[in-house]
């Protein structure tokens, strides 16, 4: 099997790329390092299964040879992101995903989309299904990643409906692990750089807001069942386990051992109150559960850090 993964550089996406090398595939990755690194692929160099190709996708792509799929996993993921390249953001959503649904096209390959529970906006139901339309303000500051991903969908589904393309799409929930960018601007990689480093963690508003954390290995297991499925609709992968942020915020002082104090900063426009998937439609097309506790993976993810602050 040959794929081409975008955002192959990023940190979820360069895990994707050890897992199919892992299970004997052939990699090209195309990242243009907006928030990708090299860093989080250099133990691949030399490697003759992978070639990479250091590019928009949001311009033409061209790729020699046959291709059996196309992971479309490129996108700044961080609120912090959305403000610096809001117009990159908003174009690898729209464009990048015309470009690599095109390349699969060409190629005759599957298509995956690696899609967001940010589609589903602040919601007003929970758990969410994906049956669930969403509850999405298409003009505040994070509307340039919440429509960018709705768009990526819809174009996906027009391309599996007007093309016949084989397509896969996944909405994350929050995912962490190593390879995480220190300065993120996520709640994972905010909170244990300012652990490690005895900073005050921050919390925007009062903190009641809830998040479910997947680890990275459960949320990829995850995706390779879904595309090594036959199913087509959008499949919600991540984790039930709940908390406020409140109370991760307390889990990563115990976690790291840190006497960081946790002080409270005005809330964020438009963040969603709520996260919590609906893992039904998972459990029972792929036959799939997340298994990692938070304890383990935020010791595996702080040691991470702790080795780069």
């Amino acid at each position: 099997m040959r794929a081409v993964i975008t955002g192959g550089a990023g940190f979820l996406g360069s895990h994707l790329v050890d897992l199919l090398l892992s299970k004997g595939w052939e990699i090209v990755v195309i990242d243009n390092l907006i928030t990708g690194s090299t860093d989080n692929i250099q133990h691949l160099a030399g490697d003759s299964r992978v070639k990479f190709i250091k590019q928009d996708v949001s311009e033409y792509l061209y790729i020699d040879g046959q291709l059996d799929y196309v992971f479309h996993f490129a996108s700044p993921a961080s609120p912090d992101d959305f403000a610096r390249f809001p117009i990159q953001v908003m174009k690898v959503g729209a464009m990048g995903t015309h470009k690599s649904l095109g390349l699969a096209k060409a190629k005759n390959a599957k298509f995956f989309l690696a899609s967001t529970s940010e589609v589903y906006g602040d919601p007003l139901i929970s758990p969410l299904p994906e049956t669930y339309w969403g509850n999405v303000n298409p003009n505040g500051p994070r509307s340039v990643y919440d429509e960018g991903k709705r768009y990526a969908e819809a174009l996906t589904i027009a391309y599996r409906n007007f093309h016949g393309l084989d397509t896969r799409i996944a909405r994350f929930f929050n995912t962490y692990g190593p390879r995480m960018r220190l300065n993120d601007g996520r709640v994972v990689p905010n909170f244990l750089r300012q652990a490690l480093t005895n900073q005050p963690i921050t919390i925007y508003g009062d903190g009641k807001q809830t998040r479910s954390f997947g680890f990275y290995q459960d949320i990829l297991d995850g995706v390779y069942r879904l595309a090594m499925s036959d199913f087509r609709e959008p499949v919600n992968i991540g984790t039930e386990f709940e908390f406020t942020i409140q109370d991760f915020a307390r889990k990563v002082l115990e976690i790291t051992g840190s006497n960081s104090e946790i002080i409270h900063l005005p809330a964020l426009t438009d963040d969603p109150r709520q996260r919590r998937p609906d893992l039904s439609r998972a459990r029972t097309i792929l036959n799939w559960e997340p298994s990692t506790p938070l304890d383990k993976g935020l010791e595996i993810t702080a040691e991470y850090f702790q080795s780069r602050v």
